[in-house]
């Protein structure tokens, strides 16, 4: 074996460090952060108005929460027909954007059979869009779970409900995400559903301020209990007034969403931050031209 000297030692070191500084490998470097909002901040706008604000605004993709007050995307016009759907694909495309995430209003925790199979069909309709729209994600929630002797019921009506949807997105390319919503905010309640559904095609949306306003949980544990789940995230900000959440721009709130997206970046998060701006449901709150505008700038200033 050939010797090398120390000498001989130390010139290449010193070669390889200046290498590294000089080209630095992007092992070292945090991908550009994907920005996206959702639809339900601006719920008076068309989807071309829609997609052009995303250009207008640097936005990397968008999250469809209903167009036009239609919660239900099968039944807009955009979506109703393969022919449409093939036109709203293309021009979503062509503005080189991406839609990130579908947003189902479906409930898994529900008991009644016929309301329980209205819920499951309407996630398997919108996994079926997903599929055709090329997008990865459909949001689905919890939602509830009663403090009494059939909790763990419902509980494992959510985990079996989860695996279902799984099971028809198999194939697809779409995986179900469960958003952390309602009172199914814990992150060890959260971490046991989702270590129990353990379906390839099911994740999580974490929403770091819905879990905190409820338990007030950190997000370093939250992040730490849910990370192998986590594919999408919903990112908002408040003030807390009481027991109520006032919406406010992003930073001008008494919460800690700033900290969950720094946890996000410093671990090098690859999905999409983005923004809810619950407009649909507050209608007080500033104006989609006003907050959809300032999100962008705030949080690329915030994930440098």
């Amino acid at each position: 074996m050939k010797q090398v000297t120390r000498r001989q030692f130390v010139k290449t070191s010193s070669a390889a460090i200046i290498a590294a500084a000089a080209f630095p490998s992007f092992d070292f470097i945090n991908p550009k952060p994907l920005l996206s909002f959702s639809t339900l901040g601006c719920p008076e706008w068309t989807f071309d108005e829609i997609l052009s604000f995303a250009v207008e605004n640097n936005y990397d993709g968008i999250e469809i929460r209903g167009i036009l007050k239609q919660m239900d995307l099968t039944q807009c016009p955009e979506f109703s027909t393969k022919e449409n759907i093939a036109v709203s694909k293309r021009k979503v495309a062509e503005k080189n954007l991406k839609i990130v995430n579908l947003g189902a209003s479906a409930n898994l925790h529900q008991t009644v059979p016929a309301e329980r199979q209205k819920n499951l069909d309407e996630a398997k309709r919108f996994i079926d869009l997903a599929q055709q729209l090329g997008s990865p994600y459909i949001r689905v929630f919890p939602n509830e779970l009663p403090n009494d002797d059939t909790r763990k019921t419902v509980r494992d009506l959510i985990i079996s409900g989860l695996q279902e949807l799984g099971n028809h997105a198999k194939g697809t390319g779409v995986t179900v995400l469960m958003e952390t919503h309602g009172n199914v905010v814990k992150a060890d309640e959260l971490k046991l559903i989702m270590d129990a559904a353990a379906h390839p095609q099911v994740g999580l949306v974490w929403d770091p301020i819905n879990m905190w306003s409820v338990t007030k949980e950190n997000p370093s544990y939250m992040y730490q209990q849910l990370k192998p789940y986590i594919r999408h995230t919903h990112i908002k900000d408040a003030k807390i007034v009481g027991d109520k959440l006032n919406y406010v721009l992003l930073g001008k709130g008494d919460t800690p969403i700033l900290q969950a997206m720094d946890i996000l970046y410093k671990d090098k998060y690859k999905g999409y931050y983005s923004f809810e701006w619950e407009k649909l449901w507050h209608p007080e709150i500033a104006a989609p031209e006003i907050a959809l505008a300032d999100y962008p700038r705030a949080a690329r200033a915030r994930l440098k």
